[in-house]
């Protein structure tokens, strides 16, 4: 009979294989700790930037390895080895994009056993998105987009294993509340990051506050609720001394005593003296140490082989030291926080601005290659068009295998990286996401064309019309409309709530007649191609005129318009229903000059500045002075060698220079019938165009930047800035990722004291979509046509950055300054627009929600130089839903999951408070809503769409306030009707199986 002693030990080995022997993922399958020890959890890891100083290509297969060495194939391969050789060895992955590519490379063999290390917990996907998207520059509809792409190739491949249960962003520059709310939604029980600003860090450290739980969105309240941890050492990194890779120059493990470079002792103290040190930020009996760094394990054996040492040895003296190690994962590691009696702190607000050091403020990068962010965001705008389309049409492979969406899914996904949408890769790299975006681009419209001509046409023996897509209409080139004399143009709305839009479209009469789908005349305009955008375009394209007309779209649906030259239509239209050409008369120099329609009316004073705005329907007055500045670009100085750089923002004065000569910007009045704007000359290099339309409550300013000069060896960093009349003292607000609104107050931070030595870098904020101030009477809002930086650095003042030139790298990384020559070699040019909207207060929210979703969710404009039988093969107007949706609801998904699944999101778009109508709940019907889809069956899913709602649980942490998260119960959606009930800022996610009618 065996003994007690013996019993004991055998109950202790079940113990610890249990988890193996059983095939148990998730949080059973963590390797024991033990509760009166320092338990030190280590997290074997690689961070793998899906793109940054070689391309996404390179990285995977190891190439140019002169820039970098770096070759996730390797790695993976490398740690799928080591994996093999112990059970109780740990490995966390990340980015899908990698992982996705592998995966295919492999035989059947492979993959079963791969399956086998995510089935026990030895290999555990961590985040799994695509990418590590950054939290600054990006979308909520770009993040939830890569985020799902991520997680439906881990759930489809690896089932319930697959499913990430921690977020983990340890390289992003700076964390949004936003970010944390849709990672709650998605269902993480924890969120771990590395970047955070020095002092926070240095004061949560000495308070032991490195773990708290984060107040995702008020408005949703405890759902949206996320646990947060900071690493604690260098960003990522191993602790100094522990590196074990290829490239590392830390000593290894050598414990033979035999051998003269014995050092076991020697290393064990060194760890033991860490990790006593890191235990005192935090308030457990476990920390959690990342042992990894950018692209490391590719020889894994290196690093297992050392780590099983100093695992061994430190615990063999864990009597003594009370410190015991084990593999672990970020996962396991928080579950253990969740079972330790601790009542968690909380945080409110966000992490932005970061700084790493006093004079590092990283905020250049929410401005870094502006054309690319411009880019990213219009690829998004097709993304969710094409996405529409193809469920409502179906696949359009069989009739042509290049137009599909996957291509674009994936390249945006890659876009989202935070070394990508955010400027900071090398300038190589930056082509490479500029060719992949289009590529993706050119696929998605080859669908497009193809499923809305096959939903255009009025029986199924037509064929669509043959479509033609003009990507530089911002600069007036289409060659399908420059030289013909008839077209159509087709415009496609992606919003599930009727619009209108100004379309501008180069052509090169002088006169049109537009026919719009109900037969009737369309009022438009022809006038000649600016200065401005003719200096942009060069020698491309051949349009010398810009027609303006109004389109307006049915919900969820298209309107096509037939345009024809005026000799082409005198045959069958009187000359009052002809464009008149409009053109460009000078500005008085004496007076103040106004342009005004029925809505909006803006002042000049004599030298061409704005010098005020009205909105003569509801009566508000601005004003406002609006002009050009730069700053000059640190290129370090006695206080610290920081220069400006990709990432970081710092100029050499808290006063920018101005771009505006003080005499005149030659000011030019085109006062047509549908559009009137006011030309500016700042530079010969600086332009803008403030344009009003005749039926809309907005201001237009197109500015037209670049080749921003650098002779003198000065970097440049623009702004323009809105100087008003608002009382807004110190406060202004900006958006989270398009989405929620966040209060800032100028030189002043939630969570620790703020140190003004940068005033001007420290209070610049990611401004992805909008920036407003108010005062109690009135409310100043600018909307972005991309993320921008920007701020209020005085009462009534706000600025944003829109392009920047700069000579000298910032020593972050990247090794290169952000001088981009573009492809004629003398520099970027930029072209792009604010819409500024003023309102009383009480309305500001309406109209800033109802604006960012028209802007990032645009109509989609597109032509066809067939003509002939138009309106008897097609349809020149259709919706593809049976009513619009109220004004706070947002589509914000449509697309085909399977040939008989959609995947749909609903978006109540308004916050909680902020309009007395529109941010009370609101009920969808689902049941008859699209006439083409017949719905046959319901499921709601977490947001990222990888888990049934009414089965996914997470942990649940204990706050002064009570026990958080709570638990996403929204009421029920079954059939018949099918109803969707949405309060405040919440979205739903629901895979319905549907048959096609």
């Amino acid at each position: 009979m065996a003994s007690t002693k013996q019993l004991a030990r055998l109950c202790l080995l079940f113990a610890v294989l249990l988890p193996v022997v059983l095939g148990e993922c998730g949080y059973q399958s963590c390797n024991p700790t033990k509760p009166d020890r320092l338990n030190v959890h280590i997290v074997p890891h690689t961070h793998d930037d899906v793109g940054w100083l070689k391309t996404v290509d390179q990285y995977f297969y190891g190439a140019n390895n002169s820039i970098q060495h770096a070759g996730v194939q390797y790695i993976i391969d490398s740690v799928v080895a080591e994996l093999d050789k112990d059970p109780k060895r740990r490995f966390i992955y990340v980015e899908m994009a990698f992982f996705d590519r592998w995966w295919r490379q492999q035989n059947d063999a492979m993959k079963e056993k791969v399956k086998g290390y995510v089935n026990d917990g030895r290999l555990e996907f961590i985040n799994g998105g695509w990418s590590m998207n950054d939290e600054a520059c990006t979308h909520y509809n770009s993040i939830i987009d890569q985020m799902t792409l991520g997680h439906r190739f881990l759930k489809d491949t690896f089932g319930k294993c697959g499913v990430p249960r921690i977020a983990w962003h340890i390289d992003p520059f700076g964390h949004s509340r936003e970010q944390a709310s849709l990672f709650a939604q998605m269902g993480f029980d924890g969120f771990f990051f590395a970047r955070l600003d020095h002092d926070d860090r240095h004061k949560r450290i000495n308070e032991s506050r490195m773990e708290a739980l984060w107040r995702g969105d008020p408005s949703l309240g405890g759902v949206a609720d996320l646990f947060f941890g900071a690493l604690y050492g260098t960003l990522y990194m191993p602790p100094p001394g522990f590196c074990f890779d290829r490239g590392c120059d830390d000593e290894p493990i050598q414990d033979d005593p035999k051998l003269f470079d014995y050092n076991v002792d020697e290393r064990v103290d060194q760890f033991i003296k860490w990790v006593t040190l890191q235990s005192l930020a935090f308030r457990t009996n476990h920390i959690m140490l990342t042992m990894g760094s950018d692209f490391q394990y590719e020889n894994a054996n290196a690093w297992y082989k050392n780590l099983d040492k100093l695992m061994k040895y430190v615990n063999a003296k864990e009597e003594s030291t009370n410190v015991y190690t084990l593999y672990s994962t970020p996962s396991c590691y928080t579950y253990n926080l969740n079972k330790a009696n601790q009542t968690w702190t909380t945080k409110e607000e966000d992490f932005f601005p970061y700084a790493d050091s006093p004079h590092s403020n990283w905020g250049g990068y929410f401005v870094s290659r502006v054309a690319f962010k411009a880019n990213e965001r219009r690829s998004n705008n097709l993304l969710q068009v094409c996405k529409q389309l193809e469920t409502l049409a179906g696949s359009q492979t069989s009739k042509d295998p290049e137009a599909e969406v996957e291509t674009l899914r994936e390249f945006m996904g890659v876009s989202q990286h935070h070394d990508s949408i955010t400027g900071t890769a090398k300038q190589h790299v930056n082509n490479d996401y500029t060719k992949r975006l289009h590529i993706g681009n050119g696929r998605c419209q080859k669908l497009v064309g193809l499923a809305l001509g096959q939903l255009m046409a009025k029986n199924q023996s037509i064929s669509g019309p043959k479509t033609e897509f003009c990507n530089y209409l911002n600069i007036s080139i289409c060659p399908a409309t420059e030289t013909v004399d008839s077209f159509t143009v087709i415009v496609y709305n992606p919003i599930a709530k009727g619009v209108s839009t100004y379309v501008q479209v180069p052509v090169n009469g002088a006169s049109y007649h537009v026919m719009g789908p109900d037969g009737s005349t369309v009022p438009n305009q022809v006038q000649a191609v600016s200065d401005a955008i003719a200096r942009v375009r060069r020698d491309r394209g051949s349009a010398k005129n810009s027609l303006f007309f109004l389109a307006t779209m049915p919900p969820l649906g298209y309107s096509t318009y037939q345009v024809t030259t005026a000799k082409q239509a005198l045959w069958r239209v009187s000359p009052e229903h002809l464009s008149k050409n409009t053109k460009a008369v000078p500005a008085s120099p004496n007076s103040d000059t106004t342009i005004s329609t029925d809505k909006m009316s803006v002042t000049f004073d004599s030298t061409g500045l704005l010098k005020s705005i009205s909105n003569t329907d509801w009566n508000v007055t601005v004003n406002v002075k609006q002009s050009f500045y730069w700053y000059n670009a640190s290129k370090g100085d006695l206080a610290s060698g920081q220069a400006s750089g990709a990432y970081i923002f710092r100029p050499n004065s808290s006063t920018p220079f101005p771009l505006f000569d003080g005499k005149s910007v030659q000011g030019k009045v085109v006062n047509g019938s549908e559009v009137i704007e006011f030309h500016q000359a700042f530079q010969p290099w600086l332009n803008q165009i403030v344009c009003l339309h005749k039926t809309k409550h907005h201001v237009d300013f197109e500015w037209v930047v670049g080749p921003i000069p650098f002779s003198d060896g000065l970097g440049r960093e623009i702004i323009t800035r809105f100087d008003t009349d608002i009382d807004s003292k110190d406060t202004f607000y900006t958006d989270a990722n398009g989405r929620q609104m966040m209060k800032r107050i100028r030189d002043h931070r939630e969570d620790y004291p703020y140190n003004n030595i940068e005033p001007v870098a420290g209070n610049y904020y990611p401004v992805n979509s909008r920036i407003f101030i108010k005062d109690s009477d009135k409310q100043f809002m600018i909307m972005t046509d991309r993320s921008e930086g920007g701020s209020s650095l005085q009462s009534g003042s706000v600025e944003l950055m829109i392009h920047r030139r700069l000579l000298h790298d910032d020593s972050k990384g990247v090794g290169e300054p952000l001088n981009e020559t573009d492809q004629f070699g003398d520099g970027l040019m930029a072209v792009g627009r604010h819409r500024v909207l003023i309102t009383r207060a009480a309305e500001g929210a309406k109209v800033h929600r109802l604006s960012g979703e028209e802007i990032y969710m645009a109509p989609w404009v597109f032509f066809s130089t067939q003509t002939t039988d138009w309106t008897k093969k097609y349809n020149p107007m259709k919706s593809f839903i049976a009513k619009n949706l109220p004004d706070n609801v947002h589509l914000l998904t449509m697309e085909l999951w399977s040939e008989t699944e959609i995947l749909f999101r609903l978006e109540h778009m308004f916050a909680i408070d902020e309009d007395p109508v529109d941010s009370q709940n609101v009920t969808v019907s689902l049941k008859g809503l699209f006439p083409m889809l017949n719905i046959t069956g319901i499921d709601e899913l977490t947001l990222s769409a990888n888990q049934e709602l009414s089965s996914a649980t997470r942990l649940q942490w204990h706050t002064k306030d009570g026990d958080t998260p709570t638990r996403f119960s929204p009421p029920p959606v079954t059939g018949p009707s099918y109803d969707v009930v949405l309060s405040a800022m919440q979205i739903r996610t629901f895979k319905a199986t549907f048959t096609r009618t």
